[in-house]
């Protein structure tokens, strides 16, 4: 993958992106991270992107205002120009039904958020290195 692509955190809730900022900042990661509150941001942001900024990795929260992540990923799925960027839900849930349906809309994993600092952060660390360094994904075109 490519280690300038930038990797988009989307969750409204400011103690979680709190603590992502600072597993973020504390590693050190040459990737851009962008932060945004909901679906609709999201969104916006992906049809607005330019090309020299490629999309490398979605962290998605599934309960926003505005427009849920189950409703962002169906949309990002259902897009021929967005349906391979990976897409990590990262929430607070462990619901099977949750589980099951995002696998369903097309999620590439799905990670209950750790509750402390060091489990985000062992999680963060294990997630970049699987995806920017052991995966290959289709270049856009």
């Amino acid at each position: 993958m490519n280690r300038n692509a930038s990797i988009l955190i989307c969750d409204d809730d400011e103690d979680d992106l709190y603590l992502v900022k600072s597993v973020f900042n504390d590693t050190k990661f040459s990737n851009q991270t962008v932060y945004l509150k909901n679906g609709v941001e999201l969104l916006d942001y992906l049809q607005n992107q330019k090309n020299e900024t490629a999309v490398g990795l979605v962290l998605l929260d599934l309960n926003m205002p505005k427009m849920d992540g189950r409703e962002a990923l169906k949309m990002i799925k259902s897009n021929p120009e967005f349906r391979r960027i990976p897409v990590i839900i990262l929430t607070t849930s462990n619901s099977p039904q949750d589980i099951h349906q995002c696998y369903e809309l097309g999620a590439n994993c799905f990670i209950t958020k750790p509750s402390s600092y060091e489990g985000l952060n062992d999680a963060i660390k294990t997630l970049s290195k699987f995806w920017f360094e052991l995966s290959h994904l289709p270049i856009k075109r």
